[in-house]
């Protein structure tokens, strides 16, 4: 395989039906304008011309689109039942002690009451004490601004779920 041809999990999603592309799609980003776009802009030489497409749907999200992509995530520390994808990228909430277990919770209500969502943060690859200490810090921010870090966050996670997605052989 020559570094300039496609990755045989991106071709397979460039000539997925439109719908089951959308529904994939949809799997890494609850936005339905972001799938759309992305599903548009079909097909993608590179992983890499991927990811710019997804960076640049993100950045055009609403407000409401936002919303629709957070209500996509389960809360920190508790994972969908039978989610792999949010198992995995949770994992460092899986060994966290019944304290801080406890601790996430209480600041999660504290978070979705003020902001009216659920934290949202790209979680692979952070400890349990790194999450918490991330919805502390965040708690104090304005709407606008936390809403700017959640798109940012929003947009880590996508590329990681979409890596997932095109870069299997």
């Amino acid at each position: 395989m020559t570094s300039t041809s496609t990755p045989p999990g991106l071709a397979r999603f460039n000539v997925l039906e439109e719908h089951a592309a959308f529904a994939a799609l949809y799997e890494v980003c609850a936005a339905t304008a972001w799938a759309r776009r992305l599903l548009a802009a079909r097909p993608y030489a590179t992983p890499a011309d991927l990811y710019a497409a997804s960076d640049a749907a993100m950045a055009e999200l609403t407000a409401v689109d936002l919303e629709e992509a957070m209500a996509g995530h389960p809360p920190i520390g508790r994972p969908r039942p039978g989610d792999p994808t949010s198992a995995r990228e949770q994992r460092g909430m899986a060994g966290a002690s019944e304290g801080l277990k406890a601790e996430m919770l209480e600041l999660n209500l504290a978070y979705q009451e003020k902001f009216g969502h659920v934290f949202l943060i790209c979680a692979t690859g952070r400890t349990g004490e790194q999450m918490r200490d991330a919805v502390k810090q965040r708690i104090g921010n304005s709407p606008e601004q936390e809403r700017e870090i959640v798109r940012t966050e929003l947009g880590k996670i996508n590329r990681i779920r979409l890596a997932r997605l095109v870069e299997e052989d």
